[in-house]
């Protein structure tokens, strides 16, 4: 661990935990680097993008990315997974079967949203599904450093995963269950009424202190988190009974 991150163009959150957002989409993926494995979160847009986020993960962690997460089914942080071959994936109960009969839903999403058809197919024919399925709380044990995957949806969508990271200051990756970069987006296999519950639960997890990693945008705090659970609701027509 040697090299500076932010010399990689990655920002470092703690000692142990770091993330990297990717350009077009401004989408997140993070990593937390145990002494013996190292745990990548949401590998990217497509296969080139897997392969240089793989490239420069290990070269921070000097040590082989050991395990993948997924927090949700949509292109721009599925696609990039058979970059990671040899990895463990684990992703929320119900991606599974979700990502087995989406790849064409996949491809097409992402070359609508402007990546190159060939990449998007290629992508698409070569879908990593997760192998290791999260219907609560899943705990990795990285060497020195413990990550808990916590399945805290339906909200984004219908397979929401969190990865909350303990320590002086904890760490929790939010995926696009919080956006910063721009209002929250409730696409047609989000689930409204759902979503500021699963907040809730990210607030539970996180508590007061911790960073909060959106899917798109800068690190935010639990203010920013609770700010966006009530526009949320609001928006919805939740009560809070």
């Amino acid at each position: 661990m040697d090299v500076r991150w932010e010399e990689a163009g990655w920002e470092r959150l703690t000692e142990r935990v770091g993330r990297r957002r990717l350009p077009v989409w401004d989408c997140t993926v993070g990593l937390v680097v145990g002494e013996d494995s190292a745990l990548l979160i949401d590998p990217g847009s497509c296969l080139r993008e897997g392969a240089l986020v793989r490239t420069e993960a290990e070269r921070l962690a000097g040590r082989r990315v050991t395990h993948l997460a997924f927090t949700h089914g949509h292109f721009d942080h599925v696609l990039g997974g058979a970059a990671f071959a040899g990895t463990e994936v684990y992703g929320p109960v119900g991606l599974d079967a979700l990502l087995s009969v989406s790849r064409d839903e996949l491809r097409a999403d992402a070359v609508r949203h402007g990546l190159a058809e060939a990449e998007a197919a290629e992508a698409a024919d070569l879908l990593v599904v997760p192998r290791h399925l999260v219907s609560g709380e899943w705990t990795l044990d990285l060497g020195g450093v413990q990550v808990l995957l916590a399945n805290v949806g339906p909200g984004h969508t219908r397979h929401d995963l969190a990865a909350f990271v303990p320590g002086a200051r904890e760490v929790v990756f939010c995926g696009d269950l919080v956006e910063e970069s721009g209002e929250p987006q409730a696409g047609p296999d989000a689930v409204p009424r759902q979503w500021p519950a699963a907040l809730d639960r990210l607030l539970a997890l996180g508590g007061d202190d911790a960073l909060y990693v959106p899917g798109h945008g800068a690190v935010v705090d639990a203010a920013f988190v609770r700010a966006q659970r009530d526009t949320l609701a609001a928006r919805f027509g939740v009560s809070d009974t």
